[in-house]
C-alpha cells in the first residue's frame, strides 16, 4: 500500500511522484514523443503517417507516401531537434522514417 503524506501536494507533484515510484517514465516518454510528432508535424504529414513508435533513443514512423519520406528524410536533424524541444528534454537521437 502507498504511503500517505501528511503535507498537501500539487496535482503535478503528485502525478510526478507516482511516475517515478512506479517506474512510468518510459510508457510517458513514448505517449509525449507521439503527441509532440503530431502537433509540429501537422495536418498534412499526419495525414500520411500510419504509426508513431519510440524504442530507446530512436523514433520509428511510418509513412504511406514514399515521396514525403524521402523529402522529410532530408530535414531529419531538423526534425530531432524540433521534437527534443517541444518534449523539452533530449530524448530523440536517431530518426528512422518507413
Amino acid at each position: 500500500m502507498a504511503k500517505r503524506h501528511n503535507s498537501y501536494l500539487n496535482l503535478s507533484d503528485a502525478l510526478g511522484e507516482f511516475i517515478k515510484d512506479n517506474k512510468l517514465q518510459k510508457g510517458m516518454d513514448k505517449v509525449e514523443a507521439k503527441d509532440a510528432w503530431v502537433k509540429l508535424m501537422g495536418n498534412g504529414v499526419n495525414n500520411y503517417t500510419t504509426a508513431v513508435e519510440l524504442r530507446n533513443e530512436t523514433l520509428f514512423v511510418s509513412l504511406s507516401s514514399s515521396v514525403l519520406r524521402e523529402e522529410l528524410s532530408l530535414g531529419k536533424t531538423k526534425i530531432i531537434a524540433m521534437l527534443n524541444e517541444e518534449l523539452g528534454k533530449d530524448l530523440i537521437k536517431k530518426l528512422v522514417l518507413r
